[in-house]
């Protein structure tokens, strides 16, 4: 019995914590203003990043800001956050990774939602339990910003 059941329990446990090299959302830690370590072993990749920023399934960065660059590829950009042109210029990627895993640490009254925490919340349904993006795909979305510099 022991042996059919195992795989369920490897499962479970696999689907509630941080994938191996990964930092599970409650271990990371802002300070001041900052997450200066990576959650992923893995180095994020811009394509990625620039995928995942401009998915509307995925960051929906574009829902509240504009990217220039993009503009002639994407519709719809925002007017809610800040413009994202010259970013990398302004934000070092620990900054740019704290505010995208939860932007509520530096302000409070932001409406930018916290994009890799789990806890905190109030009345979220089952079905939206979880991260909104993956440490990956933070990861990415890094590098992906870390491109937007000032020309």
């Amino acid at each position: 019995m022991l042996i059919k059941t195992a795989p369920i329990f490897i499962a479970l446990a696999l689907a509630t914590t941080a994938q191996a090299g990964e930092i599970a959302p409650g271990d990371v830690k802002i300070v001041d203003g900052s997450v200066a370590t990576p959650l992923t072993d893995r180095p994020g990749d811009v394509e990625r990043g620039k995928g995942a920023f401009t998915d509307r399934k995925a960051g929906n960065c574009l829902a509240c800001h504009l990217v220039t660059s993009l503009l002639d590829e994407q519709q719809f950009h925002g007017e809610i956050g800040p413009p994202l042109d010259g970013v990398a210029d302004v934000y070092s990627a620990a900054e740019l990774r704290a505010q995208i895993v939860n932007s509520k640490a530096a302000n409070p009254a932001t409406i930018m939602p916290a994009f890799y925490r789990i806890t905190g919340f109030n009345r979220v349904p089952e079905k939206f339990a979880g991260t909104i993006l993956s440490a990956q795909q933070v990861e990415d979305i890094i590098a992906y910003l870390g491109t937007l510099k000032d020309e």
